[in-house]
């Protein structure tokens, strides 16, 4: 069997360069070249600012400085996601990256919380969270976890993502990725297998490669167009499919989290930046046309606008093969889950290390494509079950398309999760799955599904012995939010002593 020696990956931007900075390295240059095709001529979406924890694990596995990474993007913190809107007309409700409470006698906390609201205990569960507390204030700090009675802050990014790219790009190149600037106007494949061979560029140069990764965008130039791998359409449970995106100037404090406030036919969201305010519309357009979403969007901004509308096209789903003979498919061009959990780049991270898990040395198998392919459907199918609660789960007729959301059909995995959240106070939640209970919990109860009981071991408890472990859990959320400074005066002084590097 042939060695995989020479790595191509078609496309930029951030799926591209995170690819290729990870697999560079992961697996080095010594017995792998690395070589990146990018086009200007076509440019990337760069829609994707906003993180969840994960993104830390994945900078820390290629060494990079926080604080640099910080300053070279503009980034700000995160603490989680303010829905307003989503379940009904003037709702509120926050989603930390943070878990409530502590689990006590084998259970979790949110039966406790049940009890404590059964028994006249306010029913703000925020108020057990350090991280949702925080972001009501404004507050963030990266603190040590070394003290058992105070709670940890747990956060993910808001970042600049062609700032990103471009910092992973001098990365990259400085192990010895090699980019070649141009557009892809043909592709090669071998007469037998199968395999994708070469690619040919406008100016007449050849590429070869024993192994392909496409980052081409939602047009899938190697795993679509050329594999005809197939697509799996989720729009009846998703079905926004337009988004306009618009930067704004910024007007005030950065908020330590992103916003999403649902619309007539979607929700927008604001992601906070250094210099800037990302904004987009995300809608349906059966229920919207393009151009009155722009018009919405340019009226809601909080800011004066830094450029036109940028409409973007999708279909939510995802490929049905995602590794197809020798090419593997990541960021857009893999499928499209809409960014309401911000989730986008984490799927990035996922194919990256399932990829690495499965990186073939000496030619490829099926059991290494099939393992890729189940694992990562899995990825995709827990985000989208996720995603779909949000829209189910909403007391809103007042336009069509909520009308729609509140009636639709759900897949009989999430029937199953939600009537079992409503009558037992239990997530399902399995290991693999990217969004554990608390996340559950903090969705669904937001959206206005509370249990209608919780576990009789926590009944057990003496009264007394409860409300002291309560008023702890609350006197160490307190503590923790009152030494954070504000995010803003954070922000500054993690990139006060850095020196930005020329692009």
């Amino acid at each position: 069997m042939k060695q995989i020696s020479k790595i191509v990956v078609v496309g930029g931007g951030t799926a591209g360069w995170m690819a290729a900075a990870a697999i560079s390295k992961l697996l080095g240059t010594r017995h792998h070249s690395i070589t990146l095709i990018e086009s200007d001529e076509i440019g990337t979406v760069g829609v994707g600012e906003a993180t969840i924890p994960m993104m830390q694990f994945f900078n820390k596995v290629l060494g990079l400085d926080e604080n640099v990474f910080m300053r070279e993007t503009n980034a700000t913190f995160k603490l989680g996601i303010r829905f307003m809107n989503w379940s009904a007309l003037g709702s509120d409700y926050f989603h930390p990256f943070g878990v409530y409470g502590v689990d006590m006698n084998g259970i979790g906390f949110l039966h406790y919380w049940r009890r404590f609201v059964e028994a006249g205990g306010s029913p703000d569960f925020g108020i057990f969270n350090a991280e949702t507390m925080a972001a009501r204030q404004n507050r963030f700090a990266r603190v040590p976890n070394d003290n058992p009675a105070l709670p940890a802050i747990n956060y993910a990014f808001h970042f600049d993502a062609a700032l990103y790219a471009r910092f992973l790009r001098r990365f990259g190149e400085a192990l010895g990725v090699v980019r070649q600037e141009g557009k892809i106007v043909d592709v090669t494949q071998d007469g037998d297998s199968g395999d994708i061979t070469s690619v040919t560029l406008s100016d007449g140069r050849v590429v070869e490669g024993d192994f392909f990764i496409d980052c081409s965008g939602f047009r899938g130039l190697l795993i679509e167009q050329t594999l005809k791998s197939g697509y799996e359409d989720w729009s009846k449970w998703l079905p926004c499919n337009r988004a306009v995106a618009v930067p704004c100037d910024k007007v005030g404090p950065a908020t330590p989290y992103t916003t999403s406030t649902a619309q007539e036919a979607g929700w927008q969201w604001r992601i906070p930046l250094q210099h800037r305010t990302g904004n987009g519309y995300v809608f349906c357009d059966a229920y919207l046309d393009e151009a009155k979403a722009s018009e919405l969007i340019l009226q809601r901004l909080d800011g004066k606008a830094q450029a036109e509308p940028r409409l973007l096209k999708f279909v939510t789903g995802h490929r049905k093969k995602m590794w197809n003979h020798n090419v593997v498919a990541m960021g857009l061009s893999s499928g499209f889950l809409e960014p309401l959990e911000s989730t986008s780049i984490y799927l990035v991270q996922a194919a990256i290390s399932k990829l690495m898990t499965y990186f073939p040395k000496d030619g490829i198998s099926d059991h290494q494509r099939d393992h890729f392919n189940q694992e990562m459907l899995t990825e995709y199918t827990n985000v989208k079950d996720f995603l779909i609660a949000h829209y189910k789960l909403t007391t809103r007729e007042d336009t069509p398309f909520w009308a729609y959301c509140k009636h639709m059909d759900i897949p009989d995995s999430l029937k199953d999760r939600l009537e079992s959240f409503k009558r037992h106070g239990l997530t399902l939640v399995r290991h693999e799955e990217l969004f554990k209970e608390a996340s559950w919990f903090a969705v669904l109860v937001g959206q206005g599904l509370a249990p209608q009981a919780h576990h009789p071991v926590a009944d057990v408890m003496a009264e007394e012995e409860f409300r002291y472990r309560l008023s702890r859990i609350r006197e160490g959320v307190t503590a923790r939010v009152g030494g954070l400074p504000s995010h803003e005066q954070h922000v500054a002084q993690t990139c006060a002593s850095l020196q930005r590097i020329d692009a």
